[in-house]
């Protein structure tokens, strides 16, 4: 059997994630570059406070995936995608667009109009990710800079390009 069609063979498992996954969603994010990488206790925040606007994805019980998101506060009708990460293991089988779909239509977003990111100019697999999700959601986009190199980031990180999707039914 080819390497390809063993993955594509294989199960995934999605659901929220939980406490237990802090560590592991840590590590996950580290072996995925260019992912900034957080502490084990703000992995440990987003596997909790915001796991039903978030996605775990298991092949034979490992972490292979994960999408991180959030519910913007003083608008609850968009949802924020913090991160995306797909172990190399996994990759090419669209787990990322299956993570988010499984996001969107989960009861807590029946109310959200709006999704939107913060992506890197250079980030083309993010680039590529959420066009695809507009185009299945039949919804626009919308770029602006968010957070800029000098302005934000005191020149030490790329500026961060907010890609606004919507509206979405």
């Amino acid at each position: 059997m080819l390497q390809s069609e063993k993955r594509e063979t294989q199960t995934i498992e999605l659901e929220p994630p939980g406490p237990e996954d802090g560590y592991a969603i840590n590590q996950l994010i580290a072996n995925c570059p260019p992912l900034d990488t957080n502490s084990v206790y703000c992995n440990l925040l987003q596997a909790t406070h915001f796991a039903d606007t978030s996605m775990c994805a298991r092949k034979d019980g490992k972490l292979v995936g994960f999408v991180s998101g959030y519910l913007i506060p003083n608008r609850p009708d968009t949802l924020f995608i913090w991160q995306v990460a797909v172990d190399e293991s996994a990759r090419g089988m669209g787990l990322a667009s299956k993570m988010l779909d499984k996001i969107i239509t989960r009861q807590v977003c029946k109310n959200v109009n709006f999704l939107e990111t913060t992506i890197t100019d250079s980030n083309d697999s993010s680039w590529r990710l959420f066009d695809k999700l507009a185009k299945q959601l039949k919804a626009g986009t919308n770029t602006s800079t968010a957070f800029h190199k000098d302005k934000h980031f005191n020149g030490h990180h790329d500026s961060e390009q907010l890609l606004r999707v919507g509206p979405i039914s």
